[in-house]
């Protein structure tokens, strides 16, 4: 169990974590969006709107559950939530931490949650979202790591300080 993976709602931070993090600790850094994007030779967005909700989770499923890594921080897209093969994977060959934030922060933080790539269905607001995913995240974590009001580096810091502790 020497990887980390990062979940949490999109713009919580994972992959500018996720690098920081990695360059921390002398761990190699993965962002599993870009894995897919790779994969699929097409931007979340456009892959989203080919293969509709489910065929994307489906892709984001197979990419994460197949990822092999030893010694690597691994910054997860939003929702791979969704993706119970994936999320097993990961609680099997990593510490998985969430990236905790309210959702005023979250919803600040997201310019046009559409540009990237954020799975909504019809109808369903940013609130829902949340709302869905947060015990979902809660439920797959080995640590929550409340970011609220901090920084970056505070925030690195705090995942940091808790991967020693557990």
């Amino acid at each position: 169990m020497n990887n980390i993976v990062l979940i949490g709602m999109p713009g919580a931070g994972k992959s500018t974590i996720g690098v920081i993090l990695a360059k921390v600790l002398g761990m190699n850094f993965i962002d599993s969006d870009l894995l897919i994007q790779e994969q699929e030779e097409l931007l979340l967005k456009d892959i989203i709107k080919r293969e509709g909700q489910q065929g994307y989770i489906n892709i984001e499923n197979q990419v994460n559950r197949d990822i092999s890594v030893d010694n690597t921080v691994i910054a997860t897209g939003g929702s791979v939530a969704y993706c119970p093969e994936a999320m097993e994977h990961f609680r099997e060959t990593s510490k998985v931490v969430y990236i905790k934030l309210s959702y005023d922060t979250i919803r600040k933080r997201l310019g046009n949650i559409r540009q990237r790539g954020v799975v909504l269905r019809d109808g369903q607001t940013l609130l829902d979202l949340y709302n869905e995913r947060c015990p979902l995240y809660e439920k797959y974590a080995h640590i929550i790591v409340d970011a609220e009001g901090l920084d970056i580096e505070e925030t690195m810091e705090k995942i940091s300080n808790s991967l020693k502790e557990s």
